[in-house]
């Protein structure tokens, strides 16, 4: 029997963000409203994606280095 392909997420949620960076709410809303973490929105929901948020992560190690 085939194993079901996992699906890849194409966006995390600001939860799933959170959880992902450990930061807090207020410390991710800041990181996107100063434009070093970009997000998108659907409706009413923002997300991250994730290669973003790959990329926000190796700027801020650089910036620290």
């Amino acid at each position: 029997m085939k194993q079901p392909r996992q699906i890849q997420p194409v966006g995390l949620s600001i939860d799933e963000t959170i959880k992902a960076t450990g930061l807090g709410r207020t410390s991710v809303y800041k990181e996107i409203a100063e434009g070093r973490l970009r997000s998108y929105k659907v409706g009413r929901r923002r997300f991250v994606a994730p290669d973003e948020l790959v990329r926000w992560r190796q700027a801020a190690e650089a910036s620290a280095a």
